[in-house]
């Protein structure tokens, strides 16, 4: 099990993806994390997109796992109450909530500093809780939508048709939130001082097309466009089908990489289409189109496993274009440890992806699958000093 952030403790509030993603992310880390819901709803996840066995949806299982769960009803008093003197032992609350819902409920930010000074409270919505777009609700694409992660063109039905793009918000937004956190975390530790995090899913969007956004944003500054993509196809930058109808990505834009590849299979007579003044060649422009084709009638003479081992032999930067389909059974990925096989004590097998950073010594697991709806109450109100009398009669009353 990862313990980068084990003594960590997490309160979180949240349903759907931005928030539920912003913890897990701190609970595969280590933290421990106290799922606050609302009795006899939830978090609506466990029953949306699908079901492996009742309220155990595939999302849910993921996006939930390495948590505890309580029902707490916010809107008493009573049960604002216990939820104070839960942020009373927390370091980071985390706020998946849109706009100003905890606010609203009175459990927002200034509310929790003034019992829990120290305080790191970390709110990841879709368009953040600041700017004049701050109150509309969003799904996931709206974050990708409004951060620039789609290319779109009207089609010839009329219709508006999408090219391509639109990047994930809720996992984008989620790392750059949960991120952020662990380094209030440390400035804590300097100092002492708490913080207020407005993590937003469309500028996390925004900040994964950095490379283009920065190049159209500054095309007219530029004084020297060598080694850039021209017009026409990238031949020597661009995706070919295998004998065996997969695909492989090949990037041979250096020329060492261009030369070990002409090399490998036997076409030194291609050498002739680089570039030699550039440090690199996308092999573009005048003559791209006959290139492409010609190293695709290339690509076809052997299967995806023997261009890998090629571009392994003869040191070409060359790699497998996975589909979702291919994933599971590709070797590299496999011994990584990404895809990760567990077994939910409620839904059985459960195939999911692990952690993307691997800690030496430290193996990702799955300390708590993902919970059902207030599992963990009791445990957690008795950790708070309740007694089982009060327990139960906090219960009986719906406070919990």
């Amino acid at each position: 099990m990862i313990k980068l952030l084990e003594g960590v403790r997490v309160v979180e509030c949240a349903v759907l993806f931005n928030g539920d993603q912003t913890s897990r992310l701190l609970g595969d880390l280590g933290a421990t994390v106290i799922k606050v819901e609302a009795p006899g709803v939830g978090d609506y996840l466990r029953d949306f997109l699908g079901q492996i066995t009742p309220h155990h949806s595939p999302a849910h299982m993921y996006v939930n796992r390495n948590k505890r769960s309580m029902t707490l009803n916010l809107r008493s008093e009573e049960g604002r109450a216990i939820f104070f003197d839960l942020i009373r032992t927390a370091d980071i609350f985390v706020d998946g909530f849109a706009g100003d819902a905890c606010t609203r409920l009175g459990i927002g930010y200034e509310e929790q500093r003034a019992i829990k000074p120290d305080i790191i409270y970390a709110q990841c919505s879709g368009f953040g809780a600041s700017g004049p777009y701050a109150m509309i609700p969003t799904h996931g694409q709206m974050m990708g939508a409004l951060g620039g992660g789609v290319s779109l063109a009207m089609g010839e039905d009329g219709l508006v048709k999408e090219l391509g793009g639109l990047g994930d918000g809720t996992a984008v937004g989620a790392t750059n939130t949960a991120l952020t956190a662990v380094a209030a975390l440390i400035q804590r530790n300097r100092t002492g001082e708490g913080a207020y995090i407005d993590g937003a899913g469309s500028d996390a969007v925004l900040a994964t097309q950095w490379f283009h956004a920065t190049y159209q944003w500054n095309d007219a500054r530029l004084t020297d466009r060598r080694g850039m993509v021209q017009s026409g196809p990238s031949a020597k930058y661009h995706f070919y089908e295998t004998s065996d109808k997969k695909f492989v990505l090949f990037c041979a834009i250096e020329p060492k990489f261009w030369a070990n590849f002409c090399s490998a299979v036997g076409r030194p007579d291609l050498l002739a289409t680089a570039d030699e003044n550039a440090p690199v060649d996308f092999g573009s422009g005048a003559g791209g189109t006959n290139l492409a084709h010609v190293l695709q009638s290339i690509f076809h003479t052997r299967t995806k496993a023997e261009w890998i081992a090629l571009a392994l032999e003869a040191d070409i930067a060359l790699g497998p274009a996975n589909q979702v389909g291919d994933l599971q059974e590709d070797p590299h990925l496999r011994s990584r440890g990404i895809i990760h096989e567990s077994v939910h004590p409620h839904a059985g097998p459960f195939t999911s992806v692990g952690w993307a950073a691997p800690v030496q010594g430290q193996p990702f697991s799955i300390g708590h699958p993902a919970p059902l709806l207030g599992e963990h109450t009791d445990e957690v109100l008795a950790q708070l000093g309740r007694s089982d009398a009060e327990i139960a009669r906090l219960r009986a009353e719906g406070v919990v």
